[in-house]
């Protein structure tokens, strides 16, 4: 197979021969709708769905041969595209924005004409929309990629407000000239209508969550299955894995993503082909980069990611960006970082958490480095041999680890806002740390009529039963397993039980008291 490694335009994928997941059905669907908005995060393709957009609009009939589109299609017509990439602009720079507009109507102007009583950019692409329609016989299609970015890549400066402007007096376009517009799609990673980008013109239709387009980009684990089978087994005989458990790896590494209460999974697709390609599983997504944007938001914010992924949303809530938002969860849940993990159809309202190992290492890790001023890779070393020694079953250096772990935690980091309160500190501490270890192991929070342990973590050959107690003392700790029957549901087990209390001190911020049974 060849994999369309970094390729967003459709006719070289198709004519490259390269792998390419059949999504001309919904592309079909969603080219008679009229003006639209689709948010998926980065690498999720946006940009291909644009350009397979561009060739069906462009009346590309032998690009589709072979593809669903073929049976759907029967006209073909031919209509004006106009489209505008906002990807490789450099948008802090306070003239990139109009330039940037002014240069696209301009080469748009020497085709359909122009007319000096129009000055503003605006009005100008309005006249341009019409003339097109006018000269063609066809009312004109808008495609609009990342029509975001000017604005995440100033979040937070003054440029926003300029750029924001900007692009709310040109999106006004669309409602003015909508006579003359057969289909628009703006696509993007964040929603800004609540702060007024598309206030200028008629509220476009936000596909985003609607169910009916929760696979147009990204692979379902059916995708998966059958459009690479052959690469899931030639990957699995290389890793030595069955074919099986090779789909559980990649489930686990690289599936999760929901866009809708429909909870259709969706898997990474620049982590997927990726993988293939180099037959490993590897973080490509996060490794890709972490935006900027997000970047400030983690260093602006005191963001508890415990607290955020703990209850349920009605779906406004993570829908709009909002400026004035207490917790960025909206900018989270876009960018990729949280997805919808369930829905309660009586109370309409969506819990969100990580999407998988890939997303929830590098972010956690992320976090370590903000919160606990952990080092990136000081935390993933750290992580690897906790497990390491959980494997093995040496309680000794478990013990000794998370001593020496939590007391390396350098005094700035306790001056956090969440540390002034050091039982909210404790308990975010090793929410980051069994988050982090959850990659490698199973973690659970298993509940039963008594209560629920702070934290079972199951390995092959052993089974460990966590209770942590602060500024009280590891036999209470250990008793609370005993009375609470936290062991009950391994009584049959044939693995190794492991009772363990553990008592932090709030002076010395380290493990105080360690009892195992």
């Amino acid at each position: 197979m060849r994999y369309p490694i970094s390729i967003q335009t459709f006719e070289t994928i198709i004519n490259g021969n390269y792998v390419y997941v059949d999504k001309t059905d919904l592309v079909y669907r969603l080219a008679q709708e009229h003006v639209c908005f689709l948010s998926r995060p980065r690498r999720f393709g946006k940009s291909l769905l644009i350009s397979t957009l561009d060739a069906y609009f462009s009346g590309r009939k032998e690009l589709f041969q072979g593809l669903k589109m073929e049976a759907l299609e029967h006209e073909w017509d031919v209509y004006p595209i106009f489209r505008i990439d906002f990807a490789n602009g450099n948008f802090s720079n306070p003239d990139e924005l109009t330039l940037m507009l002014e240069g696209r109507v301009s080469d748009w102007e020497r085709i359909y004409g122009k007319d000096d009583v129009y000055k503003t950019l605006g009005d100008r692409f309005k006249y341009v929309l019409e003339q097109a329609a006018a000269k063609t016989g066809k009312k004109v299609v808008v495609l609009i990629d990342e029509c975001d970015r000017p604005l995440l890549d100033v979040l937070g400066e003054a440029q926003e407000d300029k750029n924001r402007n900007i692009l709310k007096n040109f999106y006004a376009t669309f409602k003015a000239a909508d006579a003359s517009l057969r289909f628009v799609l703006l696509t993007g990673v964040t929603k800004f209508s609540q702060i007024t980008v598309f206030s200028g013109f008629n509220q476009p239709n936000d596909i985003s969550m609607d169910s009916r387009y929760d696979a147009i980009c990204g692979i379902t684990e059916s995708e998966l299955h059958n459009t690479f089978f052959e690469a899931i087994v030639v990957m699995a005989k290389k890793l030595g894995y069955t074919v099986e458990e090779m789909k559980a790896e990649l489930k686990r590494q690289y599936d999760g993503y929901h866009f809708s209460n429909a909870l259709v999974d969706v898997y990474n697709p620049f982590s997927i082909i990726n993988a293939f390609n180099k037959l490993d599983i590897d973080n490509y997504w996060y490794k890709s980069g972490t935006p900027t944007y997000l970047v400030k938001l983690i260093e602006g914010h005191n963001i508890n990611m415990q607290k955020l992924t703990s209850r349920g949303y009605e779906s406004q809530y993570f829908v709009d960006y909002r400026a004035d938002a207490e917790e960025p969860l909206a900018m989270l849940y876009q960018s990729g970082y949280l997805t919808i993990k369930s829905y309660d159809k009586r109370y309409r309202e969506y819990t969100l958490d990580y999407p998988n190992v890939e997303v929830s290492k590098g972010f956690v890790t992320l976090m370590a480095n903000s919160y606990l001023k952990k080092d990136e890779s000081e935390a993933a070393y750290w992580i690897v041999n906790l497990d390491r020694m959980l494997r093995r079953g040496d309680l000794k250096e478990v013990r000794d680890a998370f001593t020496a772990f939590l007391a390396s935690i350098p005094y700035e980091a306790n001056k956090d806002e969440r540390a002034k309160d050091f039982e909210t500190h404790f308990q975010y501490t090793f929410y980051i740390i069994f988050r982090l270890l959850s990659c490698y192991t199973t973690l659970l929070e298993k509940q039963n009529s008594k209560g629920r342990a702070d934290i079972i973590i199951e390995s092959d050959n052993d089974i460990y039963i966590f209770e942590f107690k602060l500024d009280g003392s590891a036999e209470e700790a250990l008793q609370q397993i005993e009375d609470k029957q936290y062991a009950l549901p391994y009584l049959q087990d044939k693995r190794k039980l492991h009772k363990i209390g553990v008592n932090i001190s709030s002076s010395t911020r380290t493990v105080d008291g360690w009892l195992e049974a």
